[in-house]
């Protein structure tokens, strides 16, 4: 079985990092993916999909070093599913209603925004590769 999940979007805030108790490091942070279509009236809609992504090791350290809020980014790795319900993790919001959100534990992530925008590398130039990456490769 295999599960592989590639996604684009802009963070919605800054990476934080924290570490588990043997010591490794952990970095979490939102992203939000765009869908732009015509509805069946003619007008145009956008929706908006939020993600929680988990970068863990070396890559958890560069992320949190290089990243900001607003940076586009290339994430790839699996979805984890809440273990209670086997889909995305619901909750309550302030106003009554139910939301869900999704958490990717991401093996690649790729900085994606241009160095105008302050993360020192072109588009595509800075990849950071996950379990069974070359992290010795990373031009940090």
């Amino acid at each position: 079985m295999y599960q592989n999940l590639i996604l684009v979007g802009r963070l919605g805030r800054d990476p934080e990092m924290r570490y588990m108790p043997n010591g490794d490091p952990v970095t979490s942070f939102s992203m939000a993916t765009d869908r732009a279509y015509t509805g069946k009236d003619g007008q145009p809609v956008r929706e908006t999909t939020w993600w929680r992504v988990s970068v863990f090791g070396k890559q958890a350290e560069t992320v949190n070093q290089y990243l900001s809020k607003g940076k586009m980014v290339l994430v790839e790795g699996r979805l984890r599913a809440d273990p209670k319900t086997g889909g995305p993790q619901t909750y309550t919001r302030q106003d009554g209603t139910v939301g869900a959100s999704f958490e990717v534990i991401a093996n690649t992530i790729r900085f994606l925004s241009p160095k105008s925008e302050g993360t020192g590398a072109t588009e595509g130039e800075v990849s950071v590769e996950g379990a069974g990456g070359h992290e010795e490769n990373i031009p940090f």
